[in-house]
């Protein structure tokens, strides 16, 4: 006979269990958890390592030096890069919307640590804090799509997905990492099955901050707009409240992140890689008219309704042809023909499917295989009639999401971010079936494989295995580094001269001017293409042509980086060219050797007019 004592003894041990079960079955608990252990991996296994506290990423560095130049009192709206480029400097595309957060902590920690120490700190916790926000939203979405169990998956999925990204590391302050979270957060927004009005409103905030923060993402807003708009027309009354908050949400957040952040004189300005007038002017149009249409049309018949979409598709797209025609093409497609092929063609983020699997086949199945697979299986799916519209959502963000990444790698990340929602529904499935005959070989197969397949770094692990077997038959090369030409040491000759203007190779452009008080004529960023287009003609000109170059630009200094590409590149180009001459040792008497180590990965020269 079992006495009272015993059945209290039998129960306390299960006690922590179930609660720690029932804590773990609601959302916030379990991204903390998840979130927590993501940053303890991101840590060990970055800073070991680590040798800056800014991103290995030009971007990175560029970032700092404009959250710096904003400290030190240029304006809110003053987005002008005075140290870069021809003439009076280069206008950035980038928001202040980043530059914001960043200054802030660097500031607040600038109470307790010295300058550099306050940098690094803030440099590490921005990006680190903007998984909490990623985490959450794949969290939320898995559980709306999945329930307990679809969280789960969708957060330990994430969280291996990200601990494998650059883009969430510490010193990684570009952009990238607040638009991924910014994706996450629309598209579990969308997945809000019983339409609530608060989720389609923060979905339509969280559009317009993308497209504040970033044109990258504008087509995927272009598709949850879509994706919205056609669940109104389709279901009408039902969806009216949510359709209502989403366009009365963006047309107004666009309107007020429009006005906060572009300066008075420009808003008349189009251009296509920020927002201005004419992302502005079609988001806060389409945005209202939504809205519109959603209050006169809700109780109309499906048809009547789809012609109202229609209707205000057209006129969106009358809107873009008059308000921004040369938006409706790549804002890259007008760069010099030789800064394509010098310089865009050899930035991996932005070579297309073509050009990376011409230059490095074996990264494909990382950037495309999980994304693709899951469009795969929502196309299946959608088909077989299960759970349609879940699917179809997931597959229209999905399709456009690995489309960007077709044309430029960079949008991978957002594809294989996407692609664990219907990745995770197939691994609750495949378990389920297997768990039902544990004698099932097959099915416990199948789920293996769904879960291996649906991890982006198994596919990215398995090319590099393969690569390196086809490339050094087996081997392991152990290469040693080379030195840096932008490394702070590096830089050091530039320290000990009156600061001017520097001709160097795009590449030491952002580091010039995180370490020195120098401007510079080139950094690889589009907007600049008159700086790199003149360092491209002056290390292509010969010594006689080249002077007349540095004159005329005020040029003080020059940097010559032998293991440059692209100085390696002009060098071939022109045998006689000032790059060419100076790889030879030939150095014209205008320009001056500064005192350097001799075996200096780069090489310094005051210039001084005529030889004197």
């Amino acid at each position: 006979m079992t006495n009272a004592a015993q059945v209290l003894d039998d129960r306390e041990p299960a006690l922590p269990i179930a609660r720690l079960r029932a804590l773990m079955s609601k959302l916030w608990p379990s991204v903390f958890v998840y979130t927590a252990l993501l940053v303890a991996a991101i840590l060990a296994l970055k800073l070991p390592g680590a040798t800056d506290y800014v991103g290995a990423d030009n971007d990175d560095g560029m970032r700092l030096v404009e959250v710096r130049d904003f400290l030190n009192g240029q304006g809110w709206f003053d987005l002008m890069q005075y140290r870069m480029g021809l003439g009076n400097g280069t206008l950035m595309h980038w928001s202040r919307l980043i530059d914001l957060p960043i200054a802030t902590l660097i500031r607040l920690f600038g109470l307790l640590l010295p300058q550099e120490g306050a940098e690094a700190l803030a440099l590490s916790v921005w990006p680190l804090s903007l998984t909490i926000p990623c985490m959450w939203a794949m969290g939320l979405a898995g559980r709306r799509i999945g329930g307990i169990s679809g969280m789960h998956v969708a957060l330990a999925l994430t969280a291996l997905l990200l601990v494998t990204s650059n883009r969430f590391l510490p010193g990684a302050i570009d952009h990238h990492n607040a638009q991924l979270a910014l994706v996450a957060i629309m598209t579990a927004m969308l997945l809000d099955e019983n339409h609530r009005p608060l989720s389609y409103m923060v979905a339509g905030l969280a559009a317009a901050m993308a497209i504040a923060i970033g044109a990258e993402t504008t087509p995927f807003v272009a598709a949850v707009c879509i994706v919205v708009a056609v669940s109104w027309a389709f279901d009408g009354e039902p969806f009216a409240r949510a359709a209502k908050a989403f366009g009365f949400a963006l047309a107004l957040s666009i309107s007020l992140l429009f006005f906060a952040t572009v300066p008075p004189h420009l808003y008349s300005a189009v251009t296509c890689d920020s927002l201005s007038l004419g992302y502005y002017s079609l988001a806060a149009i389409g945005g209202g008219l939504l809205l519109l249409g959603a209050t006169v049309a809700s109780r109309a018949s499906r048809l009547l309704r789809f012609a109202t979409l229609v209707g205000i598709g057209a006129v969106v797209l009358f809107s873009a042809i008059t308000i921004a025609p040369q938006c409706l093409h790549n804002p890259l497609a007008d760069l010099d023909p030789i800064l394509v092929q010098l310089w865009l063609n050899r930035v991996q983020e932005a070579l297309s499917i073509f050009a990376t699997n011409r230059l490095d086949p074996f990264t494909l199945g990382f950037f495309y295989a999980t994304s693709f697979f899951a469009i795969a299986v929502c196309v299946f799916r959608v088909v077989y009639r299960d759970r349609v519209r879940i699917h179809v959502i997931l597959l229209v963000l999905l399709t456009v999401s690995w489309a960007i990444a077709a044309v430029q790698v960079r949008g991978a990340m957002f594809s294989n971010l996407l692609a664990i929602l219907p990745l995770a529904l197939l691994i609750i499935d495949m378990r389920r079936i297997s768990a039902s005959d544990s004698e099932d070989v097959a099915a416990a197969f199948c789920y293996l494989s769904a879960v291996i397949m649906s991890v982006a770094a198994v596919w990215g692990l398995a090319g590099g295995l393969i690569g390196m077997q086809v490339n050094n038959g087996g081997s392991v090369l152990q290469v040693a580094p080379a030195r840096s030409c932008s490394a702070k040491s590096s830089l050091a000759p530039l320290v000990g001269v009156p600061a001017g203007l520097v001709v160097a190779p795009p590449d030491m452009g952002v580091s010039i001017l995180r370490f020195t008080e120098n401007r510079i004529l080139a950094a690889p960023y589009h907007r600049n293409q008159g700086g790199m287009l003149t360092e491209i003609h002056i290390g292509l000109a010969t010594p006689k042509e080249a002077e007349a170059f540095l004159r005329g630009e005020g040029v003080t200094a020059l940097a010559f980086c032998a293991d440059n590409t692209q100085t390696k590149e002009l060098a071939e180009m022109k045998p006689d060219g000032l790059y060419a001459q100076l790889e030879k040792g030939v150095v014209p008497a205008y320009l001056k050797p500064l005192p350097g180590p001799e075996d200096a990965p780069a090489r310094f020269f005051r210039y001084l007019p005529g030889g004197s």
